[in-house]
């Protein structure tokens, strides 16, 4: 696909998500860490006003001074920016101005890569593609935690029930001892995390070709698991007192039923179907349960090819670290990825609410471990 028409397909898929909202659904932040619909609608434009437009094209005329204060989400070296919680307190601009603004910036970006050959500027408009690609995760999710935190459960849309699939598979898979190549290969894209393709040493490891279920986890909490100080990390232990937590996230006990939100309303939990929304310490400490373990990011990327994978993103026992000969790029964008790589967990795989063509085996994924509003799910190792 030519990179012009690749650029409007992604462009379209996010607004495409958005025409779902009400007018008031823009501009709400429930949480520091979900920004507003609005804000992500902003942000992926700024990204290629600011490093496409603005760097490349020398009479280039800005939509809006203020909105590089605005819209920045965390780029030190593009300037000063609002604070992250704060993101929610912008009734204007307009969400009329903010689909004005990304008119304005594509009709530019349509012109600019019609006559585009240089393969530097190639990289940089493919780097702001699979961002905006990560924002359509993000929105889905920040989406999800704003009408699952209304009392009333509205409804986004009927057909928006993402948690929903099931196992395909039931068997582990057995990896012999040995040495393992690690990281991306090939000339298509990646981030810079996943880059510098060195060796690792795996043992004997097996690692089941199915993930947890809502019925597995049910047992869990059943058991009494919430409770049991033996099962957890001291500071999960600690995290689950604070938040008195005795469920997953958007999870409601009513009328004896365990029930969850999903963007197709409030319905009762599936037994069957594929655990959702849980974090890391909650991950360790069902692995704990079992008997069984997190694997590692590196068994994960190994053991791949043989999994059925691409459902839930999947907690693995990995700091999110650089590998061996790792290299942030100068200026901005070196702040993509490098400047995270603490108290941060690694996830592998990809999720129900990855946008297509955007999972790859060596992708890295990374958050705290006490978050699990993205579609988050365990799969164990022993």
């Amino acid at each position: 696909m030519r990179l012009a028409e690749k650029y409007k397909q992604v462009r379209l898929q996010t607004t495409t998500f958005c025409n779902h909202l009400n007018i008031e659904d823009y501009a709400i932040q429930v949480v520091l860490f979900a920004s507003p619909p609005k804000w992500h609608l902003a942000h992926t434009t700024w990204f290629f006003e600011t490093f496409i437009l603005k760097e490349y094209i020398a009479d280039y005329t800005e939509f809006n001074a203020d909105f590089n204060f605005l819209f920045n989400s965390y780029y030190n070296n593009v300037g000063t920016r609002i604070l992250q919680a704060n993101r929610g307190n912008m009734s204007r601009p307009s969400t009329n101005e903010i689909y004005e603004y990304r008119a304005y910036v594509d009709a530019k970006m349509n012109a600019f890569l019609n006559d585009l050959s240089d393969e530097k500027i190639i990289d940089l408009v493919t780097l702001g593609l699979n961002h905006e690609q990560q924002h359509q995760e993000l929105l889905v999710t920040d989406v999800k935690y704003m009408f699952g935190h209304n009392p009333i459960f509205p409804v986004f849309n009927n057909e928006y029930n993402l948690v929903k699939d099931k196992n395909t598979a039931t068997k582990s898979i057995q990896i012999p001892a040995g040495i393992y190549e690690i990281g991306h290969q090939g000339t298509d894209f990646c981030y810079d995390n996943e880059l510098g393709v060195h060796k690792v040493y795996l043992d004997d490891f097996e690692i089941n070709n199915h993930l947890v279920t809502n019925g597995d986890f049910i047992d869990f909490m059943d058991s009494g698991a919430y409770t049991d100080f033996n099962l957890w990390l001291d500071e999960g232990w600690s995290w689950v007192n604070k938040n008195n937590i005795n469920s997953p996230l958007y999870w409601h006990k009513i009328d004896g039923e365990w029930h969850s939100y999903t963007l197709a309303g409030l319905q009762k939990v599936d037994t069957a179907a594929i655990l959702s929304h849980i974090n890391y310490y909650e991950a360790n400490a069902f692995a704990e349960w079992k008997g069984m373990r997190l694997p590692t990011e590196f068994e994960w990327e190994i053991a791949a090819q043989k999994l059925d994978w691409g459902k839930r993103w999947e907690w693995t026992n990995s700091a999110y670290l650089p590998y061996p000969r790792f290299k942030k790029e100068n200026g901005a964008v070196g702040e993509y990825n490098g400047k995270f790589m603490s108290n941060k967990m690694v996830l592998r795989g990809a999720s129900v609410a990855t946008s297509q063509d955007h999972s790859r085996p060596t992708y890295r994924n990374f958050f705290n471990p006490t978050e699990r509003w993205q579609f988050t799910g365990i799969r164990l190792a022993k």
